[in-house]
């Protein structure tokens, strides 16, 4: 005598709502997604790379970029000022060709590359930066510094979303 096991659909996680609407919606909230935070990372590579313009700013990213390996070497070729303002200009390119992705995919894709980037760059800087997380604890405390970065592992993650999409898009032009 085997027994067998009665499989019950698992209810569906939307009940209630209508099957056309459904879908729709889902695309509706697919497409705010992507657009908001696409726009959104346009927006805050605007603001900070035009800050990067300012004294207050060079001064401001001085400590992180001479800690790190990958950029200090800029402040043996450039000042202060001349490393933050070609920071600046890099965010702001990068800003603009992501914002370009209903003309160009291909350019926005690019952008969406030159983020990912940027952000990785900047989260190396918890690594190399001293005070980005304090000691004595035995989980990783962030340190003020640490608090200021952390926040561009989400930056990171939306660009490397907005790159996927610029990417699909590209493809499904080839079509």
């Amino acid at each position: 005598m085997q027994a067998t096991a009665q499989r019950h659909p698992d209810p569906a996680p939307t009940a209630g709502i209508n099957d056309a609407v459904q879908p729709a919606f889902i695309s509706t909230l697919v497409r705010t997604g992507i657009g908001v935070s696409r726009y959104g990372l346009v927006a805050i590579l605007l603001l900070i790379g035009g800050l990067k313009f300012t004294h207050a700013e060079a001064q401001g990213i001085q400590p992180l970029v001479s800690h790190s390996p990958i950029m200090s070497w800029m402040y043996s070729v450039l000042s202060v000022q001349s490393v933050s303002n070609l920071i600046g200009l890099i965010e702001i390119g990068v800003a603009f060709l992501m914002a370009l992705r209903p003309i160009s995919p291909r350019a926005s894709f690019i952008g969406s590359l030159g983020a990912v980037i940027t952000f990785l760059i900047t989260l190396s800087f918890l690594l190399s930066t001293p005070g980005a997380f304090e000691a004595g604890y035995w989980y990783p405390r962030l340190g003020g510094t640490g608090q200021f970065l952390i926040k561009d592992l989400a930056l990171l993650g939306a660009s490397i979303w907005t790159a996927a999409e610029a990417l699909t898009r590209l493809e499904m032009q080839k079509l």
